[in-house]
């Protein structure tokens, strides 16, 4: 499982771009970011501790590393790189190649169950919220593969690139771990078109509330 990144240069096979609307333009913009940076900081810090204790279950678990990074799509289309808690066996993907998200996947390891349902294999990427690459609220960034493949079964799925991608989003709070992506294009198209402080506060509560009680993988 997990990517090699040595070359992976700020260009991918992305003939999609092309069909990207404008950027969302919105005064709310500089507010949203200012969020990121305070809130996105200020969660880091105690999440740093979860982090140590959960690599260290990890590593218990399976062999293998802790981490593992991937190539994702961001604004635009531009590439980005997301790290994660490793939640799956090592070398996952090595026989079926990039699979999308399925329930009872078992590949999953058992504390890899667990972080997935509190999303705590996502923590690591407060750094990249607080670096600029991600929000702490926005479409989940996908794997180019699967973004070039929808943007062509599924009419609009590139809009969703319009915006920063986030740590946590409306189709995540508001759909299945195994969410299909057109459905999923829909959800964060609503995002899109109803984007401010109170959409992005509900999210944030409402993703507070899965992490907090596991109610699902999201």
């Amino acid at each position: 499982m997990g990517e090699n990144l040595k070359n992976y240069t700020t260009t991918i096979n992305n003939s999609f771009v092309e069909k990207i609307s404008e950027p969302v333009r919105t005064k709310y913009l500089p507010l949203k970011r200012l969020f990121d940076i305070v809130f996105g900081t200020l969660l880091f810090i105690p999440s740093s501790v979860v982090i140590l204790v959960f690599m260290i279950l990890v590593r218990w678990e399976t062999p293998g590393k802790c981490f593992y990074s991937q190539k994702r799509v961001g604004l635009m289309g531009k590439p980005i790189v997301v790290t994660k808690l490793r939640s799956m066996y090592s070398n996952a993907e090595s026989k079926s190649g990039a699979i999308w998200a399925k329930k009872n996947d078992d590949r999953i390891t058992k504390v890899g169950h667990f972080m997935r349902k509190t999303r705590i294999d996502e923590l690591p990427q407060l750094l990249s919220v607080i670096k600029g690459d991600m929000s702490l609220i926005g479409p989940r960034p996908e794997r180019p593969q699967f973004t070039e493949e929808f943007s062509h079964e599924y009419p609009g799925f590139e809009q969703r690139l319009r915006i920063k991608p986030g740590l946590s989003g409306y189709a995540q709070v508001h759909g299945g771990y195994d969410i299909d992506p057109g459905k999923k294009s829909q959800l964060d198209q609503h995002y899109i078109d109803n984007i401010g402080l109170k959409m992005d506060c509900q999210i944030f509560i409402d993703t507070i509330k899965i992490v907090v009680t596991g109610d699902g993988a999201r």
